[in-house]
């Protein structure tokens, strides 16, 4: 069973927290309660933010966008997340580098990607 993993931000120093079992914790940081992201909510463009996942096998690889997501130092993804029912893995990714992961073992899931301008995204496979 799938965790049910929750992601919250700072609005104030823009810390992100992942929650991994989604229960009743006060979730605060610079003693403001934390903003739940919600997923594909915010005004970036689909395509270049949506996790493209390309099934290989025993595993996947994952490319952020159709349309690769700029990695500039001002505009970047900084991390991409698998949730599946074997684990759960965060990859951190620096401005400069291409927003891409692989992942073995993996035959379904989700994947999160987080872009410091235009938040949490993710696709189910």
């Amino acid at each position: 069973n799938m965790s049910d993993i929750g992601f919250y931000r700072c609005e104030q120093c823009g810390n992100v927290l992942a929650m991994l079992k989604n229960e009743s914790l006060t979730r605060s940081c610079c003693s403001k309660t934390l903003t739940k992201l919600e997923p594909n909510s915010t005004d970036g463009e689909k395509e270049q933010h949506i996790p493209f996942i390309t099934q290989n096998g025993e595993g996947i690889k994952v490319a952020v966008g159709s349309i690769l997501h700029p990695m500039l130092p001002e505009h970047h993804i900084e991390w991409i997340a698998l949730e599946s029912e074997k684990k759960t893995v965060i990859i951190y990714i620096s401005a400069g580098k291409e927003p891409r992961a692989a992942f073995s073992d993996i035959r379904s899931g989700v994947v999160y990607t987080y872009c410091n301008l235009h938040g949490l995204w993710e696709m189910a496979f």
